[in-house]
């Protein structure tokens, strides 16, 4: 079930992505007699589980008998979520190997820092490369988007609180990572969290820790692992980051990167002006997005 954020005119709209089709929430949830969720965060915090399945299957139903959809190759996709309630919390260093090409030992607990909701981008809007920095780099990032509100939440019960996956590019300043000695400001430049292409509900997903990840740059393949590799589990980090903290719907955790970022070769492989970067995951998509520079 792949659930995305589309822009029609000036307004955002919900849709079920059908293979090369988009069918529309709002007419199935009337059709049912369901107040259509106004945008992705009321979705997932008030559309019922077993009432999103009979609107999945509905969507099926009304695409299979002819009627209005959308071609998804015309559609244009926005994050799923794109203004995020709170910060998106991200985890660094999740894989042995991407820390040690940053020249540091993996860490012992998890790591968590976090991005503004003002980073984020969709699918196919441009990377600003900012006047701020002279390395900028990329991570492909596998994302948990939270469904339940929780707090001390069990690791053996984590995973019943996640709605779903979608993917992100922690798009990082590095010079600025390091001048100011920790990861906020070089990671939260405005465009520097594209996120998207849609998000899978985890219903199709059984097995966060069993996904290929993958970063092409202008077609050369950059990254290359699978989420087996992380240090943390997706269950391990929500357990962990809701020791003493609510996490609620729609909040976003990114789970690291792993090795293969641009800081990693020698001589570094910086993005570029004009460069096309391409975040993917396995049973997710490809998430797109071109470099640009600062306007």
């Amino acid at each position: 079930m792949r659930i995305a954020t589309y822009q029609t005119g000036n307004e955002l709209r919900l849709g079920f992505v059908l293979g090369d089709r988009v069918v529309d929430v709002a007419p199935l949830a009337r059709r049912r007699k369901v107040p259509p969720p106004a945008d992705m965060i009321a979705l997932i915090d008030t559309v019922p589980v077993r009432t999103l399945r009979a609107l999945y299957e509905d969507a099926q139903e009304w695409a299979g008998a002819g009627r209005p959809t959308r071609p998804l190759s015309r559609t244009t996709l926005r994050a799923p979520i794109p203004r995020p309630r709170k910060n998106i919390f991200c985890m660094g260093r999740n894989y042995a190997e991407h820390a040690r090409e940053g020249g540091v030992a993996p860490p012992e607990v998890p790591v968590f820092f976090t991005k503004p909701p003002t980073a984020v981008i969709g699918p196919g809007a441009p990377v600003t490369y900012h006047r701020a920095t002279e390395a900028l780099d990329y991570e492909v990032e596998l994302v948990a988007v939270i469904g339940r509100r929780g707090k001390n939440i069990a690791e053996s019960d984590a995973l019943d609180h996640v709605f779903g996956y979608t993917i992100m590019n922690d798009v990082t300043a590095r010079d600025l990572q390091r001048r100011h000695q920790q990861w906020f400001k070089g990671k939260s430049l405005d465009t520097s969290a594209p996120m998207g292409p849609w998000i899978v509900h985890r219903s199709a997903i059984p097995d966060p820790q069993a996904l290929r990840l993958s970063m092409r740059v202008n077609g050369e393949v950059r990254q290359n692992s699978t989420t087996a590799n992380m240090l943390f589990s997706v269950a391990t980090l929500i357990a962990v980051l809701s020791l003493g903290m609510t996490l609620e719907p729609g909040d976003l955790l990114a789970t690291g990167t792993p090795e293969g970022v641009g800081m990693g070769f020698t001589p570094p492989k910086w993005l570029q002006v004009g460069d096309v970067v391409e975040a993917e995951i396995e049973r997710i998509g490809v998430l797109k997005n071109r470099v640009r520079a600062e306007r």
